[in-house]
């Protein structure tokens, strides 16, 4: 039976070269070997790992990150390990802007999970999602009325899309929609890999009476296989403190508000 903490320890090295991977692009074994005090054996192995999955491509003494700039459509387990402690702060900040009595949407990933998971209980808020993860973690507040549109389900993002899907959300007009996205270019707009997931995300925008991004800054400059919208249909981003300062003037001078969480 494997040590707890062994694995323990395995599990946060994995997520802290995905970390370092995300943010320089490349990675080198003797560099991880020495930043963890293991072999470079053990370091391959983790590489070999994130090669079979399609994170990277493995390089002489090293790996590459997957071409940035056309995001992957990882599994949800395997996403919620990258910048996690940005998107557990992104999502403490972006809770605080729902108020009680307020009908919001949460879309699918897991940035917006931890938004549900910081929900205050004492509010009283309708909150729509196509997430069967998210709507399973809304369960725990007793003031939350959960609205679940119809749809196809997506195993890897644990999300409700389709044509079902999208004719129930239509039926609906919300205070605020929480979009989360897997890539967003300020002069281009948001990305996200999977077309239905687009078409539905759009459907939100168009029902919603404030957009609000979520995305931690690993997501910026890079874009998607499908477009979600331009800029201009967003009214506040909330991502982390790492936001490049062209990025933020390029926020300022769409009037769109930037919250650093």
């Amino acid at each position: 039976m494997q040590d707890p903490k062994k694995k323990r320890s395995t599990v946060e090295r994995r997520k802290k070269i995905l970390n370092m991977l995300e943010l320089n692009g490349q990675v080198f074994v003797h560099e991880l070997s020495e930043e963890f005090g293991v072999s470079e054996v053990t370091i391959r192995n983790d590489l070999e790992l994130f090669e079979s999955k399609g994170f990277l491509i493995r390089s002489r003494g090293g790996a590459m990150i997957i071409e940035k700039t056309v995001g992957m459509d990882f599994h949800l387990s395997d996403k919620d390990k990258i910048n996690y402690s940005e998107k557990i702060r992104i999502g403490k900040k972006a809770a605080e802007l729902v108020n009680s009595g307020e009908t919001i949407i949460l879309d699918s990933g897991t940035t917006t999970m931890e938004i549900a998971k910081n929900l205050n209980s004492n509010k009283s808020v309708n909150v729509i999602t196509n997430a069967l993860n998210i709507a399973n973690e809304l369960l725990k507040g007793p003031n939350i009325n959960i609205i679940v549109p119809g749809g196809t389900l997506r195993r890897n993002s644990h999300s409700l899309v389709g044509p079902l899907a999208e004719k129930s959300v239509r039926n609906f007009y919300v205070d605020k929609v929480f979009l989360g996205v897997d890539g967003f270019d300020t002069t281009e707009g948001a990305f996200t890999p999977n077309i239905e997931e687009a078409s539905l995300n759009q459907i939100m925008i168009e029902i919603a009476k404030e957009v609000i991004l979520v995305a931690d800054s690993s997501k910026f400059k890079r874009r998607s296989l499908a477009f979600i919208c331009p800029p201009h249909k967003i009214d506040i981003v909330i991502t982390d403190e790492k936001i490049s300062k062209e990025d933020r003037n390029f926020l300022q001078d769409q009037n769109i508000q930037l919250i650093i969480a």
